[in-house]
Protein backbone atom coordinates (compact mmCIF):
# COMPACT_ATOMS: atom_id res chain seq x y z
CA UNK A 1 0.00 0.00 0.00
CA UNK A 2 1.38 3.45 -1.07
CA UNK A 3 0.57 6.31 0.67
CA UNK A 4 1.67 9.92 -1.08
CA UNK A 5 1.57 12.97 0.54
CA UNK A 6 1.95 16.32 -1.27
CA UNK A 7 2.91 19.75 0.42
CA UNK A 8 3.56 22.90 -1.55
CA UNK A 9 4.66 26.19 -0.60
CA UNK A 10 3.76 29.56 -1.89
CA UNK A 11 4.67 33.30 -0.58
CA UNK A 12 3.02 33.73 1.62
CA UNK A 13 2.50 30.19 2.72
CA UNK A 14 -0.41 28.10 2.64
CA UNK A 15 -0.82 24.63 1.94
CA UNK A 16 -2.37 23.05 -1.42
CA UNK A 17 -2.47 20.27 -3.81
CA UNK A 18 -0.67 20.84 -7.25
CA UNK A 19 1.00 19.03 -9.64
CA UNK A 20 4.72 19.45 -10.24
CA UNK A 21 5.10 20.12 -13.65
CA UNK A 22 3.52 23.61 -14.89
CA UNK A 23 4.31 25.45 -17.62
CA UNK A 24 3.87 28.78 -15.75
CA UNK A 25 7.07 27.28 -13.81
CA UNK A 26 10.61 27.21 -14.24
CA UNK A 27 12.67 24.93 -11.94
CA UNK A 28 15.77 26.42 -10.53
CA UNK A 29 18.88 25.42 -12.10
CA UNK A 30 22.37 26.98 -11.08
CA UNK A 31 22.82 27.96 -15.34
CA UNK A 32 19.51 29.44 -15.87
CA UNK A 33 18.84 33.27 -14.63
CA UNK A 34 15.66 35.26 -14.90
CA UNK A 35 14.83 37.63 -17.14
CA UNK A 36 12.22 40.06 -17.15
CA UNK A 37 10.16 38.28 -19.64
CA UNK A 38 9.99 35.64 -17.12
CA UNK A 39 7.98 37.70 -14.69
CA UNK A 40 3.76 37.73 -16.59
CA UNK A 41 1.63 39.34 -13.77
CA UNK A 42 0.61 42.69 -14.86
CA UNK A 43 2.09 45.21 -11.82
CA UNK A 44 0.51 45.84 -8.77
CA UNK A 45 0.29 49.28 -9.03
CA UNK A 46 -0.68 49.91 -5.61
CA UNK A 47 2.49 48.37 -4.22
CA UNK A 48 5.73 50.46 -3.47
CA UNK A 49 8.40 47.62 -4.33
CA UNK A 50 9.68 47.51 -7.45
CA UNK A 51 8.90 43.72 -8.26
CA UNK A 52 7.39 40.67 -7.35
CA UNK A 53 8.96 37.00 -7.18
CA UNK A 54 6.73 34.14 -6.63
CA UNK A 55 8.91 31.28 -5.74
CA UNK A 56 7.90 27.72 -4.09
CA UNK A 57 8.98 25.01 -2.52
CA UNK A 58 6.82 21.77 -3.91
CA UNK A 59 7.17 18.94 -1.94
CA UNK A 60 5.86 15.09 -1.98
CA UNK A 61 6.89 12.12 -0.19
CA UNK A 62 5.18 8.36 0.37
CA UNK A 63 6.00 5.49 1.95
CA UNK A 64 4.87 1.71 1.10
CA UNK A 65 6.08 -1.43 2.80
CA UNK A 66 7.85 -2.62 0.26
CA UNK A 67 9.23 0.73 -1.21
CA UNK A 68 9.95 2.30 2.18
CA UNK A 69 10.72 6.40 2.20
CA UNK A 70 10.95 8.26 -1.21
CA UNK A 71 9.91 12.10 -1.55
CA UNK A 72 10.38 14.42 -4.47
CA UNK A 73 11.27 18.46 -3.74
CA UNK A 74 11.06 21.18 -6.55
CA UNK A 75 12.05 24.49 -6.18
CA UNK A 76 10.31 26.88 -9.23
CA UNK A 77 9.52 30.33 -10.30
CA UNK A 78 5.90 30.87 -11.11
CA UNK A 79 5.80 33.25 -13.86
CA UNK A 80 2.20 34.30 -13.62
CA UNK A 81 2.46 35.29 -9.98
CA UNK A 82 5.41 37.46 -10.34
CA UNK A 83 5.83 40.98 -11.89
CA UNK A 84 8.20 43.88 -12.45
CA UNK A 85 7.43 47.79 -12.83
CA UNK A 86 10.90 48.90 -12.61
CA UNK A 87 12.88 46.27 -15.14
CA UNK A 88 16.30 46.98 -14.33
CA UNK A 89 19.20 44.63 -14.16
CA UNK A 90 20.19 45.48 -10.37
CA UNK A 91 16.29 44.67 -9.48
CA UNK A 92 16.70 41.83 -11.60
CA UNK A 93 19.81 40.24 -9.12
CA UNK A 94 17.68 41.25 -6.29
CA UNK A 95 14.42 39.47 -7.55
CA UNK A 96 17.24 36.31 -8.27
CA UNK A 97 18.19 36.52 -4.81
CA UNK A 98 14.62 35.76 -3.40
CA UNK A 99 15.13 32.43 -5.96
CA UNK A 100 18.08 31.79 -4.73
CA UNK A 101 17.30 31.73 -1.24
CA UNK A 102 14.27 29.15 -1.95
CA UNK A 103 16.83 27.40 -3.57
CA UNK A 104 19.16 27.31 -0.43
CA UNK A 105 15.88 25.98 1.77
CA UNK A 106 14.89 23.27 -1.16
CA UNK A 107 18.76 21.86 -0.70
CA UNK A 108 18.39 22.22 3.51
CA UNK A 109 14.68 20.33 3.24
CA UNK A 110 16.93 17.66 0.85
CA UNK A 111 19.40 17.54 3.70
CA UNK A 112 17.07 17.23 6.80
CA UNK A 113 15.52 14.04 4.84
CA UNK A 114 18.78 12.73 4.02
CA UNK A 115 19.37 12.66 7.58
CA UNK A 116 16.12 11.98 8.55
CA UNK A 117 15.38 8.01 10.48
CA UNK A 118 12.01 7.36 8.88
CA UNK A 119 9.49 5.55 10.85
CA UNK A 120 6.14 4.42 9.16
CA UNK A 121 4.48 5.67 12.72
CA UNK A 122 5.98 8.63 13.60
CA UNK A 123 6.52 9.87 10.02
CA UNK A 124 2.99 11.41 9.28
CA UNK A 125 3.75 13.54 12.08
CA UNK A 126 7.32 14.31 11.81
CA UNK A 127 8.01 15.03 8.03
CA UNK A 128 5.58 17.62 7.91
CA UNK A 129 6.94 19.24 11.14
CA UNK A 130 10.81 18.90 9.12
CA UNK A 131 9.28 20.59 6.02
CA UNK A 132 7.34 23.40 7.88
CA UNK A 133 10.69 24.15 10.07
CA UNK A 134 12.53 24.59 6.99
CA UNK A 135 9.88 26.75 5.36
CA UNK A 136 9.38 28.96 8.36
CA UNK A 137 13.55 29.38 7.86
CA UNK A 138 13.01 30.55 4.45
CA UNK A 139 10.33 32.95 4.89
CA UNK A 140 12.64 34.59 7.69
CA UNK A 141 15.47 34.82 5.93
CA UNK A 142 13.39 36.12 2.50
CA UNK A 143 12.37 38.52 5.02
CA UNK A 144 15.81 39.35 6.50
CA UNK A 145 16.99 39.58 3.03
CA UNK A 146 14.20 42.69 2.16
CA UNK A 147 14.72 44.44 5.37
CA UNK A 148 18.35 44.18 5.15
CA UNK A 149 18.54 45.52 2.32
CA UNK A 150 15.71 47.75 2.00
CA UNK A 151 14.26 45.95 -0.92
CA UNK A 152 17.84 46.58 -2.83
CA UNK A 153 17.51 50.08 -1.95
CA UNK A 154 20.93 49.92 0.30
CA UNK A 155 23.19 49.10 -2.38
CA UNK A 156 26.49 48.15 -0.22
CA UNK A 157 24.19 45.56 1.90
CA UNK A 158 22.76 44.27 -1.93
CA UNK A 159 25.90 43.46 -2.99
CA UNK A 160 27.16 42.01 0.27
CA UNK A 161 23.94 40.06 0.63
CA UNK A 162 24.19 38.65 -3.17
CA UNK A 163 27.75 36.88 -1.99
CA UNK A 164 26.05 35.62 1.14
CA UNK A 165 23.06 33.77 -1.06
CA UNK A 166 26.35 32.37 -3.21
CA UNK A 167 27.92 31.13 -0.40
CA UNK A 168 25.37 29.30 1.06
CA UNK A 169 24.25 27.91 -2.33
CA UNK A 170 28.00 26.74 -2.22
CA UNK A 171 27.89 24.82 0.85
CA UNK A 172 24.89 23.48 0.43
CA UNK A 173 26.40 22.26 -3.12
CA UNK A 174 25.86 18.46 -1.87
CA UNK A 175 22.36 18.47 -1.36
CA UNK A 176 21.48 20.17 -4.70
CA UNK A 177 20.93 16.43 -6.26
CA UNK A 178 17.22 16.76 -5.06
CA UNK A 179 15.81 16.75 -8.74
Amino acid sequence: MLKLIAILLLLPSFLSFRAIKDENDIQWTAGRRLTWSDFKSPPDRNASNAALTSSKIIFNYGYGDEKGFSYHISCVFDKTSSWGKVKTEYILSHEQGHFDIAEIYARKLNKALKHYSFNVKTSPKEVPAIYQQIMKEEGQLQNQYDSETDFSRDKPQQAIWLEKIQRELDKLKEFAAYR
